[in-house]
């Protein structure tokens, strides 16, 4: 009798095929850093979800729990590392995640280190370890090792002027399957701190999605507003994410508190936060 493998840990990775087949995949994100919280929102029927370490309070063994609860549902599982480094992205792959999202990539050579980094040799530097892995799920897949390269889907967040000077050279590094545009830290490297909603940094996001599309890699974002993830989809970005836990949560939790006078209203238009 066959083992029985629950989504998130079969062989093959389905949502690095959709975004290669352009098929737009709805997305939310986890930042409560919580198991709990996580299979909540697997419930929902999201097609991926994001696990965040880097501005949620996450580290590898909750990252782990998150990986494990939100499995037996369909959504796919992507992790955002705290930042670009091989023994992180090594640990990240060996518990699991398929498809990790890394912040700060201003430079084609930085994105292509991130390629090496997820990566066995000879095409990459991830050490070897998977007799002891869940991604393996403990030698249970024999062919893991062989099979790891062309399952890791690799993401990379442009998210500086920097960034934006060089995007077609970052989609041009083989291995980026796709390129994240975080509107907040491009906000501030704008000049404008706090609010990405700025004309100015929405028309630098439109730019890029199309720019990001037009180089054949897949294109994706963050908003809390349905209508601008409506228009990031028409613009062609293939992985938009419509929504955050903490914020939907606070927004309702305020809600309650302000009819009862405990508090102002809440706002009317959603603060999608840090991305």
């Amino acid at each position: 009798m066959q083992d029985f493998q629950p989504p998130g840990l079969q062989p093959g990775n389905p949502f690095k095929q959709a975004l290669a087949d352009g098929q737009p995949q709805i997305g939310f994100w986890l930042s409560m850093g919580d198991g709990y919280c996580a299979e909540m929102c697997a419930t929902a029927g999201f097609q991926w979800l994001l696990i965040d370490g880097e501005h949620a309070p996450n580290d590898l063994r909750s990252t782990l729990a998150q990986l494990q609860a939100v499995a037996p549902y369909g959504g796919q599982a992507v992790v955002r590392a705290v930042q670009g480094e091989p023994a992180l992205i090594k640990q990240l792959l060996d518990i699991g995640a398929k498809t990790l999202l890394v912040p700060m990539v201003d430079t084609p050579e930085q994105a292509a280190a991130m390629v090496a980094a997820m990566r066995y040799p000879p095409q990459g530097i991830r050490g070897v370890g998977a007799a002891v892995a869940r991604a393996s799920r403990w030698n249970g897949r024999p062919d893991y090792v062989h099979r790891a390269n062309d399952e890791v889907c690799l993401l990379v967040q442009a998210e500086t002027v920097r960034a934006l000077d060089n995007l077609e050279a970052i989609c041009a590094v083989e291995g980026v399957d796709g390129v994240f545009i975080g509107p907040a830290d491009l906000a501030a490297s704008m000049g404008y701190l706090g609010n990405p909603g700025h004309p100015a940094v929405q028309a630098a996001i439109d730019d890029a999605i199309r720019r990001i599309v037009a180089s054949g890699k897949a294109a994706g974002t963050l908003t809390g507003d349905v209508e601008q993830a409506r228009r990031f989809l028409s613009l062609g970005a293939t992985f938009v994410a419509v929504g955050l836990d903490v914020n939907l949560l606070m927004q309702a939790v305020r809600r309650r508190a302000a009819e009862f006078g405990l508090r102002d209203a809440a706002p009317a238009s959603p603060n999608p936060g840090p991305y």
